[in-house]
């Protein structure tokens, strides 16, 4: 296994194969995920989204979040039976659409529920008078890659892939360049920002794993870094990810948690302390804020429950401030 760091040149950056269902398991809970992140600091607005397929269930799920320039959040939801995805990534109002080896599309158009504090928003099925307006929204946004593609798996150890069999086999991530429109009722702001991609399969098991973070953090079109680690019940730690400066992918060679601060549920998070250690062994400290929160809950069929948090963060890498992006973290509840 090589912790060598890679370049290539525009012209060079490449897109893996759009699906993998020739290593689709048995497993009923197999699925195919594409997920896309984004922050336009012009506007404080922020967005994601995911596409997540399971075959051997013929089902199709998206969920779609937006974080807004006044703390509030809209969401939209769908799950639906899928087939064949092989040839539209689309459920619902939500599509991604790969144009070539550098370029996707990212379109949505449909109505989401508005809420004015994020955390409310598991609660509207049951509490219906916490969404505060229910608008179109649309969106157009176009991802012009400026790296390769980072896959986890091929820079992870023995160790590292056992323990993250739980989130799945292979994890595609590449940042890129966006430019586009969202639209929210009469109001259209016009996008320039970064933001990422990400794809995954293999089976990924929500209520089985007790702790983990993925942050994706951008500081400029130079330097952004995405670690990402499952801590198990007896400390184990799987570990991954990397850092992109100048041009240059630099796998993560070890990420030591030094600290987590959790509210008193135990669940949400307000902050955290890492030491990330690339393949050139240099080392880094990012420290990062949790900003607003959107708790994602999962239940499975034995009544295990856990609670995925999506939220737009605050990072700081060494002495440099002013990094943002998304600070994802699981947790099981006990």
């Amino acid at each position: 296994m090589a912790l060598l760091e890679h370049k290539k040149t525009r012209s060079e950056t490449s897109m893996e194969p759009k699906t993998h269902l020739q290593h689709c398991t048995d497993h009923l809970e197999w699925n195919e995920s594409y997920y896309f992140v984004y922050f336009d600091k012009n506007h404080n607005l922020g967005g994601m989204t995911r596409l997540g397929f399971k075959p051997n269930k013929q089902e199709g799920m998206t969920f779609f979040f937006l974080f807004l320039p006044d703390g509030s959040a809209a969401a939209y939801y769908r799950n639906q039976k899928t087939k064949d995805y092989t040839k539209s990534l689309k459920v619902g109002g939500v599509s991604h659409i790969p144009q070539n080896q550098s370029k996707w599309e990212y379109q949505f158009k449909g109505n989401m529920i508005f809420v004015k504090n994020p955390e409310d928003l598991p609660l509207v099925s049951e509490q219906p008078k916490l969404i505060t307006s229910t608008h179109k929204v649309s969106i157009d946004i176009s991802f012009e890659s400026i790296n390769d593609y980072y896959e986890y798996s091929e820079y992870m150890t023995p160790e590292s892939l056992e323990i993250g069999k739980k989130a799945g086999d292979k994890h595609w991530e590449q940042i890129g360049t966006l430019s586009g429109t969202i639209q929210i009722a009469e109001q259209n702001f016009v996008i320039n920002a970064l933001g990422q991609r990400d794809h995954t399969y293999g089976v990924r098991d929500w209520t089985g794993v007790g702790n983990w973070l993925y942050y994706i953090v951008w500081f400029d079109k130079n330097l952004a870094v995405n670690p990402a680690a499952i801590i198990t019940d007896d400390g184990r730690l799987s570990s991954g990810g990397f850092i992109f400066k100048n041009g240059k992918n630099i796998p993560l060679k070890s990420i030591r948690i030094v600290d987590q601060k959790f509210r008193e549920d135990g669940v949400l998070p307000i902050s955290s302390e890492l030491l990330l250690v690339d393949s050139l062994n240099d080392k880094y400290t990012l420290k990062a804020r949790v900003g607003p929160i959107i708790p994602v809950p999962f239940i499975d069929t034995e009544g295990n429950r856990s609670i995925l948090v999506q939220s737009m963060g605050n990072f700081e890498l060494n002495d440099r401030a002013g990094g943002y992006g998304s600070f994802e973290t699981l947790r099981r509840v006990e």
